[in-house]
């Protein structure tokens, strides 16, 4: 089959829009915050978003220092990840999270919102927990976790839930 000059030149004309077109898409979103959208219905209790919309091109740093720390606490290594806040203020904190993640452990979680106030940077998940170890009855809570941007890299700072 033969092609004409002039079908050829629209097809590479065609071609270079759609080129055109997904470089501008990458540049825009390039451009954009972390999150592009939030939902319209809010939870009624602590008013985060029911789902929000992630930018795919976000910086993912800070969710990996935070993915890190929750599974570690989910993995019983709880004592070894807050070492170094039994050493401060947060002793006694850390003890009443460590019971508590023992007593209801971790099963699941997702991002469910984000909030940056530089140079901290608070993610907010929804998660399943056991009722009781002994139990495979399960419930659903939120919980966030602090990240600070300290020499480089994000540090987990905070550990906020309710059991």
């Amino acid at each position: 089959m033969d092609f004409s000059r002039k079908q050829l030149a629209i097809a590479a004309g065609m071609g270079a829009v759609v080129l055109l077109m997904f470089f501008s898409g990458l540049a825009w979103l390039n451009n954009q915050g972390p999150v592009l959208g939030r939902s319209e219905d809010h939870d009624p209790l602590s008013g985060v978003p029911n789902s929000i919309t992630l930018n795919p091109l976000r910086d993912r740093a800070s969710e990996h220092a935070a993915n890190k720390f929750i599974r570690a606490m989910r993995d019983g290594n709880c004592h070894e990840e807050l070492a170094k806040w039994s050493k401060d203020y947060r002793r006694k904190y850390a003890a009443f999270i460590c019971d508590s993640e023992a007593q209801h452990p971790l099963l699941a979680w997702e991002l469910v919102d984000w909030e940056d106030a530089p140079p901290l940077r608070i993610l907010h998940y929804r998660g399943s927990r056991l009722n009781t170890p002994g139990q495979k009855a399960t419930y659903k809570e939120l919980f966030s976790v602090t990240t600070e941007f300290k020499d480089g890299e994000w540090v987990v700072t905070k550990y906020d839930a309710m059991y």
